[in-house]
């Protein structure tokens, strides 16, 4: 699924480029992955980084979200 222009603009984190990752799932993870994002609308990557997001913010929750920077 291509990546829409909104998520490109959100790519930079507090001035710098943002860091690529490769990562292996295992098949049914990826498959439901993808189910998410074409139910949402959005990139596979979307719906990864914000899992991502949602697991630090409730690990770390003074690192929080950083969506109203």
């Amino acid at each position: 699924m291509k990546a829409k222009k909104a998520d490109r603009k959100n790519m930079k984190t507090k001035g710098a480029a943002a860091v690529r990752a490769s990562i292996s799932f295992p098949p049914d993870v990826y498959e439901t992955l993808e189910v998410i994002a074409t139910e949402k609308k959005v990139s596979l990557a979307w719906v990864v980084r914000e899992a991502a997001e949602q697991y630090i913010a409730a690990k770390w929750p003074l690192f929080g979200s950083r969506k109203g920077e």
